[in-house]
């Protein structure tokens, strides 16, 4: 299950003043962010069974590393910023996935057989990339552990992009409550706005520009 909060970035200096805010450094497990490059490509069928169907099918680099990400989405999707999803990560070594990823990597798991089920054994095709630097640190707010990062970069679709700026909070370990009361001190202070579309459906409405 994955579990954040999404907003919207005004600049880069406006990123670098929240990560060197001292009640962030305070809690941080780290005084200096990692940052990560990370390119994704995104898949559906060509009747685009996933996006009718509310899943989102990912295969990213981040860094050295090769992930396979299946999400499910609920149809109350970001309000408030606030993102609640179910989420299957699987570690990819092959990489012919970033062009013909096999669905059947996720079928350990229920929402792997779903997954399997609403495609209905159609191929899976590219439909749009992003590619993108995140910085991050990792917070210690006593009952729970939060994640706090930085993505900019670009999304890709054909002929079709829009740049991406966004901030995200996420639990790690806790509680939600940590994680809206750590959203709304900063909020307060930096006047943040929600980000109300993710990448995904900012990827799909590129898609339906075409």
């Amino acid at each position: 299950m994955e579990i954040e909060l999404k907003y919207s970035i005004d600049n880069t200096e406006q990123a670098g003043e929240i990560l060197e805010d001292s009640w962030v450094l305070e809690h941080a497990e780290s005084q200096e962010p990692e940052e990560i490059r990370m390119k994704a490509a995104y898949f559906d069928t060509e009747d685009r069974l996933l996006t009718r169907n509310n899943i989102a099918f990912r295969i990213r680099t981040e860094g050295a590393k090769t992930l396979a990400t299946l999400k499910w989405k609920d149809d109350d999707e970001g309000i408030s910023g606030l993102y609640v999803r179910s989420e299957v990560n699987v570690p990819v070594s092959d990489p012919a996935c970033f062009f013909h990823p096999d669905p059947e990597i996720f079928i350990e798991s229920e929402d792997g057989m779903n997954l399997l089920e609403v495609i209905e054994g159609k191929t899976l095709v590219n439909v749009f990339d992003m590619i993108f630097t995140r910085r991050r640190l990792r917070i210690d707010v006593g009952r729970s552990i939060l994640e706090i990062s930085f993505d900019e970069g670009v999304i890709v679709a054909g002929a079709k992009s829009e740049q991406v700026r966004e901030m995200e909070i996420e639990i790690y370990s806790g509680s939600r409550d940590d994680l809206l009361e750590t959203g709304n001190l900063l909020v307060e202070k930096y006047g943040l706005k929600p980000e109300l579309r993710t990448k995904f459906a900012r990827g799909v409405a590129l898609l339906s520009e075409q």
